[in-house]
């Protein structure tokens, strides 16, 4: 079984073959490392997508708008998910995203949960029939094992920030503080330090 180290290494070297920078190459290893930890096919939708740019140029987000859309062709899910990660704060402010026309979109799943915990909020990616959730870069739920699964392009991803609530009904919340006050101590009993 090959390490973590490993997939990135190699990921990294063979991006950077493929043409893209180093420091792409860089966001590259992280990125593959990090599906292959969750279990979805990292290395080989990165495989298929390195010999599917060769000799090409490939184009992601300009500027980050509620709808992305390319005149011809697809999006780089590499280019697309710098470029997002980078305007973090436009998707969070957007909440609401689309993206038209994706190559390879596992290859984006793993900067979108980057920005979940950069931003603090979780994100649900919906395409084709797949939708996922991705909190704060600790966990990936999906409707569809990722498993060995390699998707060479997407007609429509979309990206919904989700508002952060409260899991717990508010009455809860009131009985645990109003227990929790039994903990306070009274002025005359606290510690004065002179």
């Amino acid at each position: 079984m090959r390490t973590s180290s490993e997939i990135e290494t190699i990921s990294k070297r063979a991006s950077r073959a493929a043409g893209f920078t180093w420091g792409i190459s860089e966001e590259i290893g992280k990125c593959v490392r990090s599906l292959e930890l969750y279990k979805i096919s990292g290395l080989e939708n990165l495989n298929d997508y390195l010999k599917k740019i060769k000799n090409k140029d490939p184009k992601g987000l300009q500027k980050v708008e509620k709808e992305n859309r390319l005149e011809e062709g697809n999006f780089c899910p590499i280019f697309t998910g710098v470029a997002l990660l980078d305007a973090s704060h436009k998707v969070m402010e957007l909440k609401k995203l689309s993206i038209t026309s994706l190559d390879f979109p596992i290859l984006l799943i793993p900067f979108l949960n980057r920005i979940s915990y950069k931003i603090g909020k979780m994100i649900e990616i919906k395409f084709d029939d797949i939708e996922i959730l991705l909190n704060l870069n600790n966990y990936i739920s999906s409707n569809t094992d990722l498993r060995k699964k390699i998707l060479k392009s997407t007609k429509q991803l979309t990206i919904n920030v989700i508002e952060n609530q409260d899991t717990f009904d508010s009455k809860v919340w009131d009985s645990l503080y109003k227990l929790s006050t039994e903990t306070f101590v009274d002025e005359s009993e606290s510690y004065h330090h002179y």
